[in-house]
Order: C-alpha cells, then sequence, then structure tokens
C-alpha cells in the first residue's frame, strides 16, 4: 500500500510503501471488539466494596418485641429493607481481568491499524518537532493534519516538547508507538504517524514468522 507523507504544513514530500503484513491485513471486527474489551475489563481495579447487614455499624439487639405492635417482625434494624441498613447482593472486591493468548493481541492491533489505513485515518509526517513547548503552534499543526478531528498524535520517542504541546488540547494526546493499544487506535478519529514512529511499529507489530 502506497501512501503520503506529508510536512508538518501539511503538504506532501513524499510516497512510502507500507508493509503488507502490518496494514493490510484481514480486517477482524470480533477480534477487535475482544481485545477492546479486555482492555477495558484490565483496567477496572475492581474495589468496590458494599456494607451487607452484619457489617454495617448498627446495633444487634431486637428492634422491638416481636407481638403486640401490629407491626411486622424484625430482628434488627440493620435489615436491608432499612435506611442505614446493609445492602443485599451488593458488590464485592473482584477481579476484572480477562486473558488473551499473545497472538490474537496482536493480530488485533494489526487489524486495527489496516482497518485505519482503510478508512484514510492514518496520517503519515516526515517529522513531527517544535523548538519549545508551545501550544498555539502544535494547535495550528494538528489544524493542517487532521483538522478539527479527535486525534492521537504517536512518538517515537519521549518528545517534552511536543508532548506538552498536544497534551494541552482538549481534541487530541499523544502516546509512545512502542505502547501501542487497541483502544488508543479505535478511540480518535485521526493518527497522525511520523516516520521514526512508523520504523517502531514495524519492529514491534511486523510478523515474527516472516
Amino acid at each position: 500500500m502506497q501512501v503520503s507523507v506529508l510536512n508538518q504544513s501539511g503538504k506532501e514530500v513524499q510516497t512510502i510503501d507500507l508493509p503488507s503484513d502490518i496494514f493490510e491485513v484481514e480486517i477482524n471486527t470480533g477480534l477487535m471488539h475482544q481485545a477492546y474489551v479486555r482492555q477495558l475489563a484490565n483496567a477496572r481495579l475492581g474495589t468496590h466494596n458494599t456494607l451487607t447487614r452484619g457489617e454495617v455499624r448498627l446495633t444487634k439487639a431486637k428492634w422491638y418485641r416481636q407481638k403486640g405492635t401490629g407491626r411486622a417482625r424484625h430482628g434488627a434494624r440493620s435489615a436491608p429493607i432499612f435506611v442505614g441498613g446493609g445492602t443485599a447482593h451488593g458488590p464485592k472486591p473482584r477481579k476484572y481481568t480477562k486473558d488473551m493468548p499473545k497472538k490474537m493481541r496482536r493480530e488485533a492491533i494489526r487489524s486495527a491499524l489496516s482497518a485505519l489505513a482503510r478508512d484514510q485515518q492514518l496520517i503519515f509526517v516526515d517529522q513531527l518537532q517544535l523548538d519549545s513547548p508551545r501550544t498555539k503552534d502544535m494547535l495550528a499543526i494538528l489544524n493542517q493534519l487532521s483538522g478539527d478531528s479527535k486525534t492521537l498524535v504517536l512518538l517515537a520517542d519521549r518528545n517534552e516538547n511536543v508532548q506538552a504541546s498536544v497534551n494541552n488540547l482538549p481534541n487530541a494526546r499523544t502516546l509512545r508507538a512502542s505502547y501501542l493499544n487497541i483502544r488508543d487506535l479505535l478511540g480518535h478519529d485521526k493518527v497522525i504517524v511520523p516516520l521514526d514512529a512508523l520504523e517502531v511499529i514495524k519492529t514491534i507489530w511486523g510478523r515474527e514468522d516472516k
């Protein structure tokens, strides 16, 4: 697949060939969904906790006498039907983690990259550099490259000037190419890929059996 490479002004400077084993694989929607659900589930802390009727701090004494009041029989005010009582069948701490074979996870990332490439949501640039952190300048660059779309900017390495400038914008964020994941890929309208970040993607996500 041949794609254009732009400069920071949005003008085409060259064309490159993308590796077909990463950007032209068969798109597996079900696999991408499974990987997406897994990532969201693994991000959950699972620390939620509610108190049962045996754990709330209320007296254990019988609330009122058994007979003669005309009311229903109750043994304690900590019953779930009373305000301040325990919670019946409420959430307790648990793990939400899901497992997924490595080959399936890798194939899901390739499938997502191929879907983005097919829909022209990947924007390749020769470089992304700023002399100093400058949000106004970065906004102008992103407007030239991706318009006002929700944008993910991939970086090959730590770049304080670009990171500080992009992360000040409400509609954009940066991500190291080595941390590429299904949630960030599918959660943005456009993905800006500098050529040095593309090399990282090729190194990590190229097929191991080539």
